[in-house]
């Protein structure tokens, strides 16, 4: 068993909604830190705590990502972090795995099941930390997070879909 850092310049969260019913929109937190415990002879044993900084916002365009930060969507304000504790992971095949765990944003605390690939460890050429790949993804339904602003359009359907792909792109180093 050992213990893995986030490493916050090689890790990333990420997410893509679809706009106007036809295409996504795409932006990401920088921001991200936390520990990973982790057995890879025994997978079940790995535990995840990680927090983004919802300040950390970026879309590509100023204005939607200080509408992304508003009471209307995360209120950064009032929830500053987006935070994620795994409550249960089982192994899904070589590298891979699916960790359960309770997602929060916006103060609201719900489970979620993301798919979890890992590779390394490997020795970095520049500093000598040993370091180790996390990358993992899920779908969630954004209205359960109380993040629900949205406008109707003329057939019914919504401009922002509930569903949200989010991915993590994490390194992590060996806690010495």
């Amino acid at each position: 068993m050992s213990t893995w850092i986030i490493d916050p310049d090689h890790s990333v969260a990420a997410f893509a909604v679809k706009h106007l019913k036809i295409a996504y929109v795409r932006g990401q937190f920088n921001k991200i830190s936390g520990t990973i415990t982790f057995d890879p002879t025994d997978i079940t044993k790995t535990a995840t705590e990680a927090t983004i900084d919802a300040a950390s916002l970026i879309t590509g365009i100023r204005k939607r990502d200080d509408h992304v930060m508003s009471a209307d969507f995360i209120e950064v304000s009032a929830f500053p972090f987006i935070t994620f504790r795994s409550t249960k992971v089982e192994g899904a095949g070589e590298n891979r795995a699916k960790m359960t765990g309770d997602l929060t944003i916006r103060g609201i605390t719900k489970p979620v099941t993301m798919d979890v690939e890992f590779s390394g460890p490997v020795k970095s050429p520049y500093g000598g930390e040993i370091t180790m790949g996390f990358s993992a993804s899920a779908t969630v339904d954004r209205f359960t997070y109380g993040v629900s602003w949205n406008e109707i359009m003329e057939d019914g359907g919504f401009m922002i879909d509930k569903d949200v792909k989010i991915t993590i792109d994490i390194e992590a180093d060996l806690k010495e």
